[in-house]
């Protein structure tokens, strides 16, 4: 393996300088509520803030700028699972030049649209990321656009290495920083800026466990493709890593840890309702990495929160299933005699606890249920599991058999 990483120090600063006025500087906020539950001082980088929504931006610009005007007449093409996508449009957009990107049929509808609102010509095809590289590879031969790829490319990974230098610029005495990975374009350039300029900084990498090619080729020493990327984290389902941010990885990166998707979806949640920030998938996983002490860390710990492009229809399903979870939301079952006013009797006794009724359900005809008695089965909200078991208890004291659901 070359000593040489491909992507210097000076290729990020001159991203930095040509990015200014066209891009946000996050913010790094610190985060007392993570920072209490993890032991270590948290800082959160909102690139879910970013222009797009997402830090994908910054390399998508660098590499267009830095086409030959042969090149931008050409126009370009990218496959994306959808944050690429929308930096690859919003750059072409800027510099006047076409643009189509391919991204899964299983999109996320928001990133779609507004890749689509960026006016890039957007092609579906297949189930992830992976055959949506394959299909516009064969596209750009039929074309002759070119390829902007989502990590694989020095110009993208000095674009996205700009992130670093923002961190590091603005906070003084981090001991890490916890950056998700996917194909390994934002670490990669991370490590880079990182760890030219402040070597004893630790740079942690993560990945979905469903989704762990960078994880599995750094046990490997070498590029090691996966058979399937099957995550919540879409953003960063990627079957092969990067050769070119590999090699950096490899040399710079101190660790990769891995999180299942139940840790992604808790701190999504946990994003969303103590910080109200409203992160993607790809964007929780360094949160949930420091949450469930898999970072040896306990000073300030900058996780980098990648992105916000969630599909709303996600988040209902994340929510219905936290309040599950959290024991705010119930569902039980119990019978009552079939006459007049009884059912009322139930729901009175859930009123006066404080339980919220969100549907009630009843069945006479159920077999085992004697004649003259009927199931109920009831869907409730609750403060908590403790106040549950508080409902629950009153039930039983009155009489009735009642199990959860």
């Amino acid at each position: 393996m070359s000593d040489q990483p491909g992507v210097t120090l000076g290729d990020i600063e001159q991203a930095e300088a040509a990015l200014k006025g066209v891009i946000h500087n996050t913010f790094l906020e610190r985060s007392s509520t993570f920072s209490d539950l993890s032991g270590c001082q948290v800082y959160l980088k909102l690139e879910n803030m970013q222009k797009t929504g997402s830090f994908k931006i910054r390399g998508a610009y660098n590499k267009i700028r830095l086409l030959t005007q042969e090149q931008k007449q050409k126009g370009v093409i990218a496959a994306s699972a959808g944050n690429h996508a929308q930096g690859v449009a919003f750059a072409a957009q800027q510099a006047g030049i076409k643009a189509t990107v391919v991204m899964p049929e299983v999109a996320p509808l928001a990133k779609v649209i507004a890749t689509r609102g960026y006016g890039a010509e957007v092609v579906l095809h297949g189930l992830g990321y992976d055959d949506a590289y394959g299909k516009a590879l064969e596209i750009q031969r039929t074309t002759g656009q070119i390829f902007v790829h989502a990590f694989d490319d020095e110009a993208v990974i000095a674009g996205q290495g700009t992130v670093g230098l923002e961190i590091i610029k603005e906070l003084e005495d981090v001991e890490c920083l916890v950056v998700p990975v996917g194909g390994g374009g934002l670490i990669a350039g991370i490590a880079v800026a990182v760890k030219t300029l402040a070597p004893h900084i630790k740079v942690y990498g993560v990945q979905a466990r469903g989704a762990a090619a960078v994880y599995q080729s750094i046990q490997e020493h070498s590029v090691h493709p996966i058979s399937e990327a099957f995550t919540m984290a879409d953003g960063i389902a990627v079957k092969v890593p990067g050769s070119k941010p590999f090699k950096i990885i490899d040399r710079y990166v101190d660790d990769i840890f891995l999180v299942d998707d139940d840790a992604i979806a808790t701190a999504i949640l946990m994003l969303l309702e103590r910080s109200k920030f409203m992160v993607e998938g790809a964007g929780a996983v360094s949160l949930a990495a420091v949450l469930n002490g898999k970072v040896p860390a306990k000073g300030r710990v900058v996780t980098v929160i990648s992105g916000g492009n969630i599909d709303v229809n996600v988040i209902s399903r994340l929510i219905e299933r936290g309040l599950v979870d959290s024991g705010r939301r119930v569902k039980i079952s119990t019978t009552i005699f079939d006459r007049p006013g009884e059912l009322q009797k139930l729901l009175t006794l859930i009123a006066k606890a404080r339980g919220n009724l969100n549907t009630v359900y009843h069945d006479r005809v159920e077999h085992h249920v004697p004649i003259g008695q009927t199931v109920v089965e009831l869907s409730l909200e609750t403060r908590d599991s403790m106040h549950t078991e508080e409902i629950l208890s009153i039930l039983r004291s009155h009489g009735y058999i009642v199990t959860i659901i």
